[in-house]
């Protein structure tokens, strides 16, 4: 009972920066564009679609029949969105008006690896009715 109403508002807690983050794309994109890597173009769109996942994960890691798969879903999506930071990283690129040095991009990377394991974490203590196959 306890361990299910800590993962519950846990859940909550780590969900909401998401959504905040993933409201943020929508209203300064031009702020996430510059790391999107040009090798895949379009970044506008990019950095809507990545938005509109972190808002829909985000509400998903708060509520207990989306947990499980949502706390998947970012752990994924954690894993893939990781590229632009390492383009950020590699290229030098600014963010925000500000460049970061190489202390920085690791103790980011170290962030990137403790939030997947969190989200390994959060999966694999929800119930089995978080499943969407219900």
């Amino acid at each position: 009972m306890i361990r299910n109403w800590i993962l519950s508002i846990g859940s909550i807690i780590f969900g909401i920066p998401f959504v905040l983050i993933g409201v943020d794309h929508f209203i300064d994109p031009s702020w996430y564009e510059p790391i999107v890597p040009e090798i895949i173009g379009f970044p506008t769109f990019w950095v809507y679609a990545s938005g509109f996942f972190e808002i829909i994960l985000g509400l998903g890691l708060m509520f207990q029949k989306t947990r499980r798969i949502s706390a998947y879903g970012v752990a994924l999506m954690l894993l893939v969105l990781y590229w632009a930071n390492f383009n950020m990283w590699i290229n030098d690129i600014a963010i925000g008006g500000s460049k970061f040095g190489t202390e920085w991009h690791i103790m980011r990377a170290i962030i990137q690896v403790m939030l997947i394991i969190i989200c390994l974490i959060i999966a694999k203590y929800s119930s089995e009715s978080s499943t969407l196959s219900e």
